[in-house]
């Protein structure tokens, strides 16, 4: 292991206790050359010309694409597990989220919810948070596609029957960066409306954790 990135261990990374110990490098060229890696796994970040860098100096850039439901995140394991020629490795951890994926189907029986994070974001269509709804057996209150900021007045005045709570657990550690969080209504809907609150480090990365979102948000729906 040559490195990780910087915030391997922030609150909302899903694998921080394995990070633990390891060494931590800058998102620059002069850090990652250093290093000297083989493989270098990215998401975002870093500079403009970063990949281009490295790849002309005979370094492998694998890159995490952006995922809008599970079919994507199994084709970012199979991506990074044949890069680090670890194919078997990445087939099981794909079963295993299948297995998560299996298990948590229709849990909720098509109830509406509408996913809410502190700073007031919600998400529709085409988002791996609606995936995760779905997977549960969630009907998706926001019909819009992709990621957008609710009305605080359409809170107040038509809140949610139910609401999904995303980052909740990380709200007390962000400070002002979650403001809208700290309004009144907003706070009265996560009160009163949440069903279920996922942690933000299974919702961060477009990974495995996803299937774990939804397995946990399938064990708080009522007994049929």
């Amino acid at each position: 292991m040559a490195g990780l990135s910087a915030r391997a261990d922030d609150a909302d990374s899903n694998l921080r206790a394995l990070a633990r110990g390891l060494p931590r490098r800058r998102v620059d060229l002069e850090s990652a050359l250093a290093a000297r890696p083989q493989v270098v796994v990215r998401y975002w970040g870093g500079e403009p010309r970063l990949v281009q860098a490295l790849e002309a100096r005979g370094v492998r850039v694998v890159t995490i694409g952006e995922a809008a439901g599970f079919a994507d995140v199994r084709a970012n394991v199979r991506r990074v597990a044949e890069a680090l020629d670890e194919r078997a490795a990445g087939e099981a951890l794909v079963a295993r989220m299948d297995a998560r994926l299996a298990r948590a189907a229709d849990a909720w029986a098509g109830a509406r919810a509408l996913y809410l994070t502190p700073g007031g974001v919600t998400a529709g269509p085409g988002t791996l948070v609606d995936a995760i709804l779905r997977a549960a057996g969630m009907t998706n209150a926001e019909a819009r596609p992709g990621y957008r900021t609710v009305s605080l007045e359409d809170l107040a005045l038509h809140p949610p029957k139910a609401v999904v709570l995303g980052f909740f657990d990380t709200f007390q550690l962000a400070g002002d960066s979650w403001g809208l969080g700290r309004h009144e209504v907003l706070q009265k809907v996560a009160r009163e409306r949440a069903v279920a609150s996922l942690p933000g480090s299974m919702l961060g990365c477009p990974d495995w954790s996803a299937a774990e979102a939804a397995e946990r948000l399938a064990a708080k729906a009522p007994r049929q």
